[in-house]
């Protein structure tokens, strides 16, 4: 189990806890291994012994309760009560610092990662496998070395009693050790087998519950009861094989666990009857039997869990190490708020090594306070562009300027708070409609989400809702339509106050006349900042101070709007076809 060694990272922090939880569980199964003895005590030295009056035997059994009665009431419950809490604890810690990490990574990840992995896969590594992890704190390292001192502890007090029965009650010990060998190589590939589909379970109940007005609007439930059917049986023979490995796994243990008791009964009952081995120590013997051979099968056990948690932290490993495609330069600064424009410096991009480019040897340059649009038809490479600008990709070819310099010398984070950004598709979260404001500047007061809902005509519908500010939006704002969720995130824009604004088809989900109030606004909020816009209706941007067209990721025309139209090129059809419909 050496890739638990980067597990240990997380453990290393709670280490005296760990001592001091071991030191109390060292406590808590060492009073019970003294009842044999007592046992013993009383039947060969009180119940059994001849050279004592009834009163002194009384005498001493009182004694010995008393004695008794302290150690496994007053002294034990506390004991006990101490190792299960610290026990939890520890590990509770652990598995909170450890999902923190995992969130910490899943923010630095690109977004093509995200495009590339399915969100249910990602989730059950984040849940289920996180879980099964802590068993490698609270079994491995506390469970396994308890278990162990009983065993060292029972066998050392066997050995006072008898050690030729001793080694009778242990003779099957490397049967054990042969059975753990065997069995639990395989456990752990089908306990990492199981996993995998139960993850194939999740994404894809994660996607369909997210499609799920799709599946509904095709009449396409029996269908995909039919799809899932098979993923589903999928895991049930997993879960199945997996099972019966862990069933036979048991019988086998529990098999030989059975022989020695009886080994014990033969070999020790011939002794009494030979009066080489009194009555007491029989008995007690048999009594430490049981708590010789409970901890070794809790041992067994425990390679199971440990099987398990091992496959687990694979998984949740893999997820670790998941390299990040972008990072901050060593040298990279901090872009202090400001005015600034961007500038791209023949550019070029492709998503994939092995694709083909999407954006061909791009220049062109947006300065303070000018607004640059970007039009064309659909899969020109118009939305790339500008994602690039917030560093969601990295260029190829080329270098894009902020500030002066290329975007890599800037840290990401002070890169990205100086762009506003509202997309085509706006994501809200599940809370308030104040909350989905406030990402905009978290630290805000409410005059402040006022002022901002009103910019972006939102605080009328806004006022309408049950709560007001405080409605709930459902999952991804489920609860409200496609223009008041817009409304929303663009109120969210002016409430962050960029240097930098991105609108890609930011007014695209309302009707005309919140579309007209929104321009208004958006031009307002443009003259004083650097915007790109990327627009379909090209009514829209009829205003811009440049006007790109792209075709096929290169750009095919640039000029005013007055200029293209005189030029009777790409964008003069488009406007003209527009117009017609319209």
């Amino acid at each position: 189990m050496k890739h638990w060694k980067s597990y240990f990272t997380f453990v290393k922090p709670y280490t005296k806890w760990i001592i001091l939880t071991l030191f109390i569980g060292i406590l808590k199964f060492g009073i019970p291994s003294l009842l044999p003895l007592v046992q013993k005590y009383v039947i060969d030295d009180i119940l059994l012994n001849t050279t004592l009056d009834l009163n002194q035997k009384v005498s001493n059994l009182m004694m010995v309760l008393g004695i008794t009665f302290f150690l496994f009431v007053i002294v034990r419950g506390p004991v006990e009560y101490a190792r299960q809490y610290f026990a939890q604890l520890i590990t509770a810690k652990i598995l909170s610092d450890l999902r923190s990490k995992l969130y910490s990574h899943l923010q630095r990840l690109s977004l093509r990662y995200y495009q590339n992995t399915k969100v249910g896969e990602i989730i059950s590594r984040f849940i289920n496998d996180a879980e099964q992890t802590k068993n490698i704190v609270e079994v491995g390292m506390m469970n396994i070395w308890l278990d162990m001192f009983t065993l060292i502890f029972v066998l050392g007090f066997m050995f006072y009693l008898n050690p030729t029965l001793t080694l009778v009650a242990i003779a099957i010990f490397p049967l054990y050790a042969l059975a753990v060998k065997i069995l639990y190589k395989r456990l752990k590939k089908l306990t990492k087998d199981r996993s995998a589909a139960l993850a194939g379970i999740q994404a894809y109940l994660h996607e369909r519950i997210q499609g799920i007005s799709v599946i509904r609007s095709f009449a396409l439930e029996r269908h995909d009861h039919r799809k899932f059917e098979g993923i589903n049986g999928k895991y049930l023979n997993k879960a199945l094989a997996h099972s019966r490995w862990n069933a036979w796994t048991f019988a086998i243990i529990n098999t030989l666990t059975d022989i020695a008791p009886l080994l014990v009964i033969g070999y020790g009952g011939y002794q009494v009857i030979q009066g080489n081995l009194t009555l007491g120590t029989f008995i007690a013997f048999f009594g430490y039997l049981d708590r010789l051979y409970a901890p070794l099968k809790r041992l067994i056990n425990s390679s199971t869990i440990l099987t398990q948690a091992s496959a687990s932290w694979e998984r949740v490993q893999e997820l670790l190490e998941e390299p990040y495609d972008m990072t901050d330069a060593n040298d990279a600064a901090i872009l202090k708020p400001g005015s600034y424009g961007v500038a791209f410096r023949n550019v070029w991009f492709k998503y994939q090594e092995h694709d083909n480019w999407v954006l061909k040897n791009i220049t062109f340059q947006a300065s303070p306070g000018q607004t640059v649009a970007f039009v064309g038809m659909s899969g020109g490479g118009k939305s790339s562009l500008v994602g690039l600008i917030p560093r969601f990709y990295d260029v190829q070819k080329g270098s894009l300027i902020v500030g002066g310099k290329d975007i890599k010398h800037w840290t990401m984070e002070s890169l990205r708070n100086q762009i506003g950004m509202v997309l085509q598709d706006n994501f809200l979260f599940s809370g308030s409609v104040r909350e989905n404001i406030m990402l905009g500047n978290p630290d805000c007061d409410d005059e402040a989400v006022f002022a901002a809902a009103r910019a972006a005509n939102a605080h009328d519908f806004i006022m309408e809702l049950p709560q007001g500010y405080d409605t709930e939006v459902g999952e991804r704002g489920v609860k409200l339509s496609g223009g008041q969720k817009q409304r929303v995130a663009i109120a969210r824009v002016f409430l962050k106050d960029p240097p930098i604004l991105i609108l890609d088809e930011a007014t695209s989900a309302l009707d005309l006349e919140s579309e007209s109030l929104i321009q208004q606004s958006l031009r307002q909020l443009s003259q004083s900042r650097t915007t790109l816009i990327v627009a379909h209706r090209l009514s829209t941007i009829t205003h811009a101070d440049l006007i790109i067209v792209m075709k096929s990721g290169s750009i095919a025309e640039r000029g005013t709007h007055e200029e293209l139209m005189e030029k009777q090129g790409v964008y003069a059809q488009l406007y003209n076809i527009q117009n017609l419909n319209s």
